[in-house]
């Protein structure tokens, strides 16, 4: 079943800009970011630079320079290393909750404190352990070469994200099989909704219904939100 994303080309000026954010090497043509930045309205792609030899600090700011020239919310759509790059811009510039940056939805960060992780993956440890300042899903795949589950937990948790289990799919990237990503269209229209009701809504009731998203899709004992334990789980 296809999920739109929910964005109306009439109220865009109300919506926040969506910022695609890739890691290394970019995204390429088949990748599903790429095929959000070509099909969704108001959807940009970051130029980070450097993708084949990242520099971290040189990555933070750019995101930085990304999210104040909107000049309005953003939400951040990233993948793999950029998951990293943003947490660090976090870390550095500490920007209130829920402002500029109105939610995240971060897929397939790699493990970049393991023994044999690549030297550019290296760059970017350790990895950040404080919450981040806005509501996010993080998405990790069963199968993912770079990071176990167990590690992708530890960082939604970390992170304060929702953690949505995402299949057996691998780098959740062009070589995934995924073409659109439907899953992934399901947690960004969430954190659209969230962004339009918000007004009102408590922090509890959006982490409730967030974690409801995630587990009405996979139906899966093993998605959960920030900080849940999970019975029975052996990774």
């Amino acid at each position: 079943m296809a999920h739109t994303l929910e964005l109306d080309r009439d109220r865009l000026a109300d919506d926040p800009l969506i910022l695609i954010i890739p890691g290394l090497g970019n995204s390429g043509e088949d990748h599903w970011q790429s095929r959000w930045e070509a099909t969704v309205p108001d959807c940009e792609r970051v130029d980070l630079g450097m993708w084949d030899d990242p520099h971290r600090n040189t990555w933070v700011n750019k995101i930085n320079l990304a999210v104040h020239r909107a000049g309005r919310p953003v939400i951040l759509v990233v993948h793999s290393l950029g998951c990293h790059a943003v947490a660090w811009w976090a870390e550095y510039e500490r920007p209130a909750y829920g402002n500029p940056v109105v939610g995240a939805l971060l897929v397939a960060p790699p493990d970049v404190e393991r023994p044999d992780v690549d030297e550019r993956l290296a760059r970017f440890a350790p990895a950040p352990r404080e919450k981040l300042p806005f509501p996010a899903f993080l998405a990790a795949s069963e199968n993912d070469q770079y990071c176990s589950l167990r590690i992708a937990r530890g960082l939604a948790s970390d992170w304060g994200a929702t953690f949505a289990y995402a299949g057996s799919i691998g780098h959740i990237n062009a070589s995934s099989g995924i073409d659109d990503w439907a899953f992934g269209q399901l947690l960004l229209a969430q954190l659209l909704r969230e962004h339009r009701n918000r007004q009102g809504v408590g922090c509890d009731v959006e982490t409730a219904t967030r974690w409801r998203v995630a587990a009405r899709y996979t139906r899966l004992p093993w998605v959960h939100g920030a900080g849940e334990e999970v019975q029975g789980a052996d990774w």
